[in-house]
């Protein structure tokens, strides 16, 4: 994928160089994706790619490598996510 310059989410925004989105219109996209494909529940988008609560996505995440654990509690995310929670949470 390469970046076009206009943002994806469909707005006709223009985007800086090396980025799909405007500012904050990665998550107008994700609902929007949501809400088109999935008639708006994130719950009917788990459960039509087999999670839910017999099956964590996070787990999934961590475990395809593309999410950390934080080592000192329950919360996962992006290594940048993590850092941060880290910095605030348990320094």
């Amino acid at each position: 994928m390469i970046p076009t310059g206009t943002c994806w989410c469909g707005c006709g925004k223009e985007t800086g160089i090396g980025s799909f989105f405007a500012q904050g219109h990665d998550k107008i996209a994700e609902a929007a994706l949501v809400a088109a494909e999935f008639h708006g529940s994130v719950a009917q988008l788990l459960y039509a790619q087999g999670y839910g609560p017999h099956r964590s996505v996070i787990a999934e995440a961590v475990e395809r490598g593309a999410w950390v654990k934080c080592e000192d509690c329950w919360y996962s995310g992006t290594q940048a996510s993590v850092s941060n929670h880290r910095r605030k949470y348990h320094s």
